[in-house]
């Protein structure tokens, strides 16, 4: 009995071996690659910088008075900010004037000795020397005279300074010192700050090998021209205005090995906001975001879904169905991408078929049941905008 059953299977093991393994080739859902228009872009961390930024500082030493702004919203230039007691400075300017007075009252006098000295130096009964000495004296109460009235132009501008206006429109911050504390221009802390508002300035860095990828591919396009500046701010939201490049540093960071790159920005008020309000701008001094530099105009390229796209020590690649639905294995390039578009600069042409949703059924050479794949969910039909 043994025998037998050793002899039946050792007569049907050849005929298991050629039976199919593995059942019918996999379903795989597959997408056109396509030649479509996409925005390239390249992202940074950036902040938002005031273009112009006045420390307001006292200059003269005086007790504060009062305060005429409302901290945390904007100021006109020439609106009035703090005014320092006065009362000093208008004795001072009095005292000055008396000066004056004094010094105008000497020099008549002193012409007068000078017309005697003359009179008398004529007739022979005056001497030389008291002629000279009039001269002198004359030309002495001159002098006092100027000296006071620049006394006078010293006290009067001093004065000025207790009222200390906005030297620029923007918005103002919180004030150092209130009224009763006495401030000059000694002082460590400015008395408040302004900053100006619209328009606004973004500042980045960028890698020096990045800058050098960026000039190559804008640089025919027009440069700096080519390109526009656009900001994600940190709850995700886009800002809906754009901006352009206005300065490109002239050296490199010897500690980052980057390049510093600035941009200008509108910053109008927010609809149905006052400049009286606080906060009635969305961009602020020193807001930290993202930056998204990109192409002016769109490009047309080569675009699959992420999805498709795999990646092993070799780099990036795809899965292609070819002639008889075998599936191909094809090496990629990518250029600028999200996590939802790829963007591909090489290894794919337009019309290729590419393997998006069973990637992990596939094997190279192997054939497969290609279909048309669905679309991601809460994703578009239609690629995207590359970011």
């Amino acid at each position: 009995m043994k025998k037998l059953l050793l002899t039946l299977a050792l007569a049907a093991g050849p005929a298991l071996a050629q039976m199919p393994q593995g059942g019918p080739p996999p379903a795989v859902g597959v997408v056109e690659a396509r030649r479509s228009p996409v925005t390239e872009s390249s992202e940074f961390i950036g902040r938002i910088e005031a273009i112009n930024r006045v420390d307001i500082r006292a200059r003269v030493t005086g007790f504060l008075e009062q305060r005429l702004f409302t901290e945390g919203t904007e100021v006109a230039e020439g609106a009035p900010l703090f005014r320092i007691e006065r009362a000093p400075f208008e004795a001072t300017l009095d005292q000055a004037k008396a000066s004056v007075a004094s010094a105008e009252a000497q020099l008549y006098n002193a012409r007068v000795a000078l017309a005697r000295a003359r009179e008398l130096r004529a007739t022979g009964a005056g001497t030389q020397a008291a002629l000279d000495n009039a001269q002198a004296q004359e030309r002495t109460a001159a002098a006092s005279v100027l000296g006071a009235q620049a006394q006078v132009r010293t006290a009067e501008i001093n004065l000025a300074y207790t009222e200390i206006n906005a030297p620029i429109a923007g918005a103002i911050g919180r004030a150092n010192y209130t009224p009763g504390n006495v401030v000059s221009p000694t002082l460590t802390d400015a008395m408040a700050t302004i900053v100006s508002q619209d328009p606004m300035r973004v500042a980045f860095t960028i890698p020096q090998r990045t800058a050098l990828e960026l000039r190559q591919r804008f640089e025919a396009r027009g440069g700096a021209d080519a390109v526009r500046i656009r900001v994600r701010l940190v709850d995700g939201s886009l800002y809906p205005l754009a901006g352009r490049i206005d300065f490109i540093d002239t050296s490199i960071g010897r500690d980052t090995d980057s390049i510093l790159v600035r941009a200008s920005i509108a910053n109008p008020l927010r609809e149905g906001v006052q400049a009286s309000q606080p906060g009635a701008r969305r961009l602020i001094d020193g807001q930290l975001l993202t930056v998204l530099l990109e192409g002016a105009e769109p490009v047309q390229a080569i675009t699959v879904p992420r999805a498709a796209v795999a990646q092993d020590q070799q780099g990036f690649f795809v899965f292609v169905v070819g002639q008889g639905n075998v599936a191909q294995r094809r090496n990629i390039r990518l250029g600028r991408s999200t996590a939802e578009l790829a963007v591909i600069e090489q290894g794919l042409e337009a019309g290729d078929s590419v393997v998006v949703e069973g990637i992990q059924r596939v094997r190279p050479g192997a054939p497969v049941t290609p279909q048309p794949a669905g679309p991601p969910p809460g994703q578009p039909t239609a690629p995207g905008r590359p970011g």
